[in-house]
């Protein structure tokens, strides 16, 4: 990588639309006190206590205009990237509920479908939800229920392990967006398959901590980490595998349908790399958790700060503070 090519990608990473949309999560933090409750806030899921294992609640908005750009997929995400929330939690989904507003029934329809073949696909069922056909446009919102018997968490990344990053590079853009897509056309074996590793990984006591990727990107989602478990991260652009023909500066700004980063303790990674080969999921180890509060990316051009969450920040609460 050049000296220019890095600071290209360095630019793009602190000016992220992705990432800053993080900030959002904020404001509703702190209009609704949520920091400091028993449940903690930042993570994929709400975890539950509940007998010997935890009820995962999470829900997904999605913008107007990929509802109005693409409706069917509109749908089918809907479904699959909550069940993404509950696999990075460790957890199984138990069932999905949705909310969705359309101009007629003409509107409503692919959304549905969409809906409709993914919950075939992943085997979890919609059980019921919110309609409104009297509306101007299309809005789609989607909640799951799960359940996991050992938590993978956003907060329990500690010093000296290192990050891993898996994404199924079996697939392609949905232009215009940058979402990698890997699933509408994926057999539902690998589909149920491969989301069932994250609750394996968790059992076997290999992580205790993992988000999936989400719009922020693989950087953006390890600032949502370091922030929530009070870490520092180091990721090395060059060890992150990039599909053929893909720039890196692109895929560090891709959504992928399948895709987590996760903390391993040094002991484990070779067993979490060799799980995910097993499946032909492409995985590497691409960082390090250190002490401190800044997340950086370095590469054979130099090293770069990203954020330092003490200073500016994303979520606008720490680890101490969410769990007190």
């Amino acid at each position: 990588m050049t000296q220019e090519e890095f600071q290209a990608v360095v630019s793009a990473l602190r000016g992220s639309a992705g990432i800053a949309a993080k900030r959002d999560i904020a404001v509703a933090t702190q209009q609704l006190s949520l920091a400091g409750q028993p449940i903690a806030v930042g993570d994929d899921c709400a975890a539950i206590a509940d007998g010997d294992g935890f009820l995962l609640l999470a829900i997904e908005g999605f913008m107007n205009e990929f509802v109005a750009g693409d409706p069917w997929f509109a749908g089918w995400c809907g479904v699959m990237v909550n069940l993404s929330d509950i696999a990075a939690m460790g957890g199984r989904p138990i069932a999905v509920v949705d909310a969705l507003w359309a101009a007629g029934e003409q509107g409503a329809e692919p959304v549905l479908a969409g809906m409709k073949a993914a919950s075939a696909a992943f085997g979890v069922p919609i059980v019921g939800g919110h309609t409104n056909l009297k509306t101007d446009r299309g809005q789609l919102s989607v909640a799951v229920l799960g359940r996991a018997k050992k938590l993978l968490t956003s907060f329990d990344a500690r010093p000296g392990e290192r990050l891993l990053a898996v994404i199924d590079h079996r697939g392609g853009y949905r232009e215009p967006f940058n979402n990698w897509e890997a699933a509408t056309r994926a057999p539902a074996e690998r589909l149920r398959g491969d989301l069932d590793l994250l609750p394996q990984i968790a059992e076997a006591g290999w992580s205790k901590a993992a988000k999936d990727i989400s719009q922020g990107g693989i950087v953006g989602t390890a600032i949502m980490l370091a922030e929530c478990s009070g870490v520092a991260i180091e990721i090395d652009l060059g060890a992150i595998p990039v599909p053929a023909g893909v720039t890196l500066g692109r895929w560090l700004a891709t959504f992928p349908s399948f895709g987590f980063i996760l903390s391993v303790p040094q002991v484990h990674v070779a067993d979490v790399l060799a799980l995910f080969a097993s499946r032909d999921l492409t995985a590497a180890a691409i960082g390090t958790i250190g002490e401190g509060s800044k997340v950086r990316v370095t590469s054979s051009a130099g090293t770069a700060i990203i954020r330092d969450y003490r200073e500016q920040p994303l979520m606008q609460f720490t680890l101490a503070e969410a769990a007190e």
